[in-house]
C-alpha cells in the first residue's frame, strides 16, 4: 500500500490561475503579447537565411555602442584640459576600463563593417526594388550617420593621432567652395581646435547623432515591415510567390547566433589587443604625421593623390556624383530583375567603386610602409603610444587651477605679469605645459624656472634650445628681450 499523500491538484490549479490572472492583467495594460506576435511572426518569403542577419547584427552593435558609451561618459570631461586625462584614467585606473573602452573602439569598426555588408547584400540581392525606395534611402542615411559617429568620436581621446586626424578632416571641409570656411569654423567653434571643438564633437557624438540614428532605425524598421521582406533573389519583389516562414524561431536563432559571434569576437579583441591611447595632443608638434582610421583611409588617399587645382572636382563633383548614384539607385533602376548576373551594368559600377575604395585604402598603407622617412616617423609615433600605455597613470595636478588663478590675480596688479600671461597663452604654451605651467605628460612644469636661469640665459633658451627641448619637438619662438622678461615675470608669479 502506498504511503505517499495524493498530489495537491487544487493548489497547483490555484497557482496556475493566479499566474494566468497576473499575465492577463499585465497584457491588458501593455499589450506586450500582441507586440511580440507582431515582431516575431513577420513572414519571410523563401524562409530563414543567414544572408538576412546583418540588419539585426547592426542593431545589436548600435545598442552595444550606446551602452558602453554611457559608461564611458560617466568619467569623461569634454575639455582640452581634462579630456585626455579622463580617458587615461578610464584606461589605466578604472576596473575593466580598458576592456570597456576597447569594446567601444572596436565596436565602431564593427559597425562600419556590418553596415557595409548590409548595404552590399541589399544591393546584390536587389532588395531595394519593388516599392522599397524610401527603405533604401533611410538605409543610406543611417550609413552616413554611422560614419558621422565614427568621425566625431575620434577626437574625444584628445591624444596626438586624434587631434591631427581631426585637424585634417576639418581642413578638408574648408576646401569646399563658398561654404567651406564657414563649415570648418562651425565644426571647430572657431579657427583653432580646442575646447569648443571638443564640446561640439562630444554633443554631436553623444546626443544629436545617436538621436537621429534611433529615429531613422525606427523609420527603417517601419518601412521594412510596411514593404515586407524581399526574400531570395529569385523572388518577385512586389508580389512574393514563394512559401513564407515566420521570423520566429529559425531566423531569430540565426540572428542571435550572429550576435553571439560578434560578442565573442569583440570580447577577444578587447581583451587581448586593448585599444591604445597616445600622449596628450601637442598642436605645436610639426613632426607628427596624421593618419585616420581604416574606414577613412580611401578618402584620405583620394585627397592626397589629387592635390593642387581642381578642389571643386575632387571634393564636390566626383563624390557628389557617387553619392547621388548611390542614394538614387532605386529611382532609376526600376526593373524587377534581381539576379546579379542579369544586372551587369549596375553590379559592375558598384563593384568598380567598391574595388576602387579598397585599392585606395590599401595603397595608402603601402605608401606608408615603403616611404622610409614616413615609415620611421610612424614607427616613432607607435612607439610613443606603446610607452605611454606602459607608463603609470599620472593624475592632473589639483594645484593647476589654483596656480592659474594665482597668476591671474598677480596679472591684475603687475603689467609685466599680465603681458607674460598673454604671450604664454597666445602661443599656446599652456597646451603642452598645462594651465599654470604645472606640466603635462609631454612637457615639464615651468614653475620655478627663474631660479635655474639668469635673465640672459632664459632669453638664450629660445634662441638656442637645449637638446631635451629639441627632442621634445618644442617649436622655435623668436621673442624680444622685453617679451622674455614678461614671460619670466609671469612664471615667477606662479610661485
Amino acid at each position: 500500500m502506498s504511503t505517499q499523500p495524493p498530489p495537491d491538484n487544487g493548489r497547483q490549479t490555484a497557482s496556475k490561475t493566479k499566474r494566468a490572472s497576473l499575465f492577463h492583467w499585465f497584457e491588458q495594460r501593455t499589450g506586450l503579447n500582441k507586440l511580440l506576435h507582431e515582431a516575431l511572426d513577420e513572414p519571410i518569403p523563401g524562409g530563414a537565411r543567414y544572408a538576412y542577419i546583418f540588419g539585426s547584427g547592426l542593431l545589436f552593435i548600435f545598442l552595444s555602442q550606446f551602452i558602453t558609451g554611457i559608461f564611458l561618459a560617466l568619467y569623461y570631461v569634454p575639455s582640452a584640459d581634462h579630456a585626455h586625462v579622463t580617458v587615461a584614467y578610464i584606461t589605466k585606473v578604472v576596473a575593466a576600463g580598458a576592456f570597456l573602452r576597447s569594446l567601444h573602439v572596436y565596436g565602431a569598426s564593427a559597425m562600419v563593417i556590418i553596415v557595409l555588408l548590409h548595404l552590399s547584400q541589399t544591393f546584390l540581392f536587389g532588395s531595394y526594388k519593388g516599392r522599397r525606395e524610401l527603405l533604401w534611402v533611410s538605409g543610406t542615411v543611417l550609413f552616413a550617420l554611422v560614419m558621422g559617429m565614427a568621425f566625431t568620436g575620434y577626437l574625444l581621446p584628445w591624444d596626438q593621432k586624434a587631434y591631427f586626424a581631426t585637424a585634417v578632416g576639418t581642413n578638408v571641409a574648408s576646401e569646399v567652395p563658398i561654404v567651406g570656411t564657414f563649415a570648418k569654423q562651425l565644426m571647430r567653434g572657431g579657427n583653432q581646435i580646442g575646447t569648443l571643438t571638443l564640446s561640439r564633437f562630444f554633443v554631436m557624438h553623444v546626443f544629436y547623432i545617436p538621436a537621429l540614428i534611433f529615429l531613422f532605425v525606427a523609420v527603417h524598421i517601419y518601412l521594412f515591415r510596411k514593404a515586407g521582406a524581399a526574400g531570395p533573389i529569385s523572388e518577385n519583389p512586389v508580389h512574393p510567390q514563394q512559401r513564407t516562414e515566420s521570423f520566429y524561431p529559425r531566423q531569430l536563432v540565426m540572428d542571435l547566433a550572429f550576435a553571439l559571434l560578434l560578442v565573442v569576437a569583440l570580447g577577444f579583441a578587447a581583451y587581448f589587443i586593448p585599444a591604445t591611447l597616445g600622449p596628450l595632443a601637442n598642436p605645436a608638434d610639426t613632426h607628427f604625421l596624421p593618419r585616420p582610421e581604416w574606414y577613412y583611409r580611401p578618402l584620405f588617399e583620394w585627397l592626397k593623390i589629387w592635390q593642387g587645382k581642381g578642389e571643386f572636382l575632387r571634393i564636390v563633383v566626383v563624390p557628389g556624383i557617387i553619392v547621388a548614384l548611390f542614394v538614387g539607385l532605386p529611382f532609376y533602376d526600376r526593373r524587377l530583375e534581381r539576379r546579379p548576373w542579369r544586372r551587369p551594368l549596375a553590379v559592375g559600377i558598384f563593384s568598380l567603386v567598391f574595388i576602387a575604395l579598397i585599392t585606395l585604402g590599401a595603397y595608402s598603407y603601402y605608401q606608408d610602409s615603403h616611404d622610409k622617412d614616413v615609415a620611421q616617423q610612424l614607427a616613432q609615433q607607435s612607439q610613443a603610444e606603446t610607452e605611454y600605455m606602459k607608463a603609470p597613470f599620472k593624475p592632473q595636478m589639483a594645484s593647476g587651477s589654483q596656480l592659474a588663478a594665482a597668476g591671474a590675480a598677480a596679472s591684475a596688479t603687475d603689467p609685466a605679469v599680465a603681458e607674460g600671461k598673454k604671450i604664454f597663452e597666445s602661443h599656446q604654451c599652456n597646451i603642452c605645459h598645462g594651465d599654470g605651467a604645472v606640466g603635462t605628460a609631454i612637457a615639464p612644469k615651468l614653475i620655478g624656472i627663474g631660479n635655474q636661469f639668469s635673465e640672459d640665459q632664459f632669453h638664450d633658451l629660445f634662441l638656442h634650445p637645449l637638446p631635451k627641448m629639441e627632442a621634445g619637438h618644442m617649436p622655435h619662438f623668436t621673442f624680444s628681450a622685453d617679451e622674455t622678461k614678461a614671460i619670466r615675470a609671469y612664471l615667477d608669479s606662479l610661485q
